[in-house]
């Protein structure tokens, strides 16, 4: 089962929106039979324990490395662009459409 890190807006525009929108990506690949990875569901550990920003971009990174891919989620984020620029560096390839997703062989 491939492990897809979903990257996308967090900060930028509505927050829930943008959770939900990670979580809407999800849930497709996890029907397609992939193993999505969120980082945005941090958003709730964070409101029980919070953290330094740091540990979470740290955290987030670490299992960007054990995924597969990356999926690119529509929408202005600075940070959503870093995770994409850091996996390209790392050989990981990323996509900006769940249907490329999908006909890719990975």
């Amino acid at each position: 089962m491939n492990k897809i890190y979903v990257a996308g807006p967090y900060t930028l525009g509505d927050i829930g929106i943008n959770v939900k929108n990670s979580l809407d990506a999800a849930n497709e690949l996890m029907d397609a039979g992939f193993c999505p990875f969120v980082p945005l569901l941090s958003h709730f550990w964070h409101i029980v324990h919070p953290r330094p920003y740091a540990d979470w971009i740290n955290y987030d990174i670490e299992w960007l490395y054990a995924c597969d891919a990356v999926l690119r989620l529509p929408g202005a984020s600075s940070g959503a662009d870093n995770e994409a620029k850091l996996a390209e560096l790392h050989d990981i390839p990323v996509f900006y459409s769940i249907e490329d997703l999908m006909s890719a062989e990975i």
